[in-house]
């Protein structure tokens, strides 16, 4: 599970770097990018509550 946090902390920076690049500089690359980690965001919190429910049963 400690590994799952680490993933989504990453992915968090890597989004939010790219985001803040597409509003402050209206970079449409970052833009991509920022939402592809988005989706990969999306995909490890699915991940986290699963493993998280499992945890505490």
């Amino acid at each position: 599970m400690k590994e799952l946090v680490e993933k989504i902390n990453a992915e968090f920076a890597v989004f939010a770097a790219n985001a803040a690049a597409q509003v402050e500089k209206n970079n449409k690359a970052a833009g991509t990018r920022a939402r592809k980690s988005a989706l990969e965001l999306s995909k490890l919190m699915k991940e986290f509550r699963k493993v998280s429910v499992e945890a505490a049963k």
